[in-house]
């Protein structure tokens, strides 16, 4: 009796000889597993991306817009004038030494002349310039610095501008300076003499005009290149 074609069956299995078969589906098994886990691995991604950003208040600065300027002028003038303030004795001893070293020969014995001829209030000789000068420098100094730190950035383009970073910072830095100098000089004039000088004025409002009238308004800025050297480097 003639078996069909169809229904004939090899006498061998087909795994034993069938190797390249059994390869390729081993291999497409594997690649679909690989597939299976990138997929759900850019998934995890995907759903990583898509998690919702904290809440952001409405009122948030963008940076060199101006309002993001206003911020920087203002944090400078808060910080800086505050903070020069309140280092006031140790600035009053700092220039009676320079003036007069033989009677202010250390911080130590110069607080105990200081209180011994002028009282407590000694110590806070030229608070007035003190806060005013400074805040005003602080101002210049933070809000000049990025308005010359984007300048600059600007100039460079964006390629040298991040290869060049830190010299852009600090030509900002030093840009920014000049400016906030400029506007401490005449305040430094009068505090240093009315702290150097006690018989001078009181303070800064009867100082000023006596300063003014002694040396003129370009007085005021004898002391400008000797401050830029101080505060620029």
């Amino acid at each position: 009796m003639a078996i069909p074609e169809n229904y004939r069956q090899p006498l061998i299995p087909s795994f034993l000889y069938s190797t390249m078969k059994k390869t390729i589906d081993l291999d497409n098994i594997e690649i679909k597993n690989k597939s299976n886990l990138i997929s759900s691995s850019n998934g995890a991604l995907e759903k990583k991306f898509l998690i919702a950003a904290p809440y952001e208040p409405a009122g948030k600065i963008e940076m060199y817009s101006p309002a993001f300027y206003a911020a920087s002028f203002g944090a400078g003038l808060i910080s800086t004038g505050l903070t020069h303030t309140a280092v006031t004795p140790l600035d009053v001893i700092k220039c009676n030494m320079q003036i007069d070293p033989a009677k202010y020969k250390s911080i130590s014995s110069g607080f105990g002349v200081l209180l011994k001829e002028e009282g407590v209030r000694g110590f806070f000789r030229g608070w007035a310039p003190t806060l005013i000068g400074y805040s005003a420098q602080g101002a210049c100094k933070f809000g000049f610095y990025e308005f010359f730190k984007k300048y600059y950035s600007d100039i460079a383009g964006p390629e040298y501008a991040t290869k060049y970073k830190t010299l852009i910072y600090l030509a900002g830095s030093a840009s920014a300076e000049v400016i906030a100098d400029i506007a401490l000089c005449p305040m430094e004039a009068v505090k240093v003499r009315v702290q150097t000088q006690p018989g001078f004025a009181r303070g800064l409002s009867d100082g000023f005009p006596k300063f003014v009238k002694s040396e003129g308004y370009s007085g005021l800025y004898k002391g400008l290149v000797p401050l830029w050297g101080r505060q620029i480097p």
